[in-house]
């Protein structure tokens, strides 16, 4: 049984806006993805003991940590651990984040699993 398309799609040219607007839309996304790459991130953690700044490909760039945190932490570093931890984590989500938000004005809200 063949399937057949309603009347007044044309088809082939149907078909080929489709393709077009896919075309469209993939470079529209690279163009983004390539501009969040290009930004740099920035979040503080513990009041600003913390501050670490990532590029848009979630590499950490730049890390200050407060001297009075460093010597606190002398005896017992986890707490400085954990605000990096946590500072590391806040960027990570913020950089998610803004990257759905931008995807999501392309695609008009469609996610597409594993392209961002």
């Amino acid at each position: 049984m063949k399937a057949r398309l309603p009347q007044g799609m044309g088809g082939n040219q149907s078909m080929q806006s489709m393709i077009r607007q896919a075309q469209k839309m993939q470079a529209e996304i690279t163009d983004v993805q390539e501009e969040i790459e290009k930004e740099s991130f920035t979040t503080t953690a513990g009041g600003g003991a913390v501050e670490i700044t990532m590029n848009g490909r979630k590499k950490v760039t730049e890390l200050k940590i407060n001297k009075d945190v460093i010597a606190d932490s002398v005896e017992d570093p986890s707490t400085l651990q954990d605000l990096i931890i946590s500072a590391v984590n806040e960027c990570v989500g913020k950089i998610d984040e803004v990257s759905e938000s931008r995807m999501g004005a392309i695609t008009n809200g469609v996610s597409f699993p594993g392209l961002f």
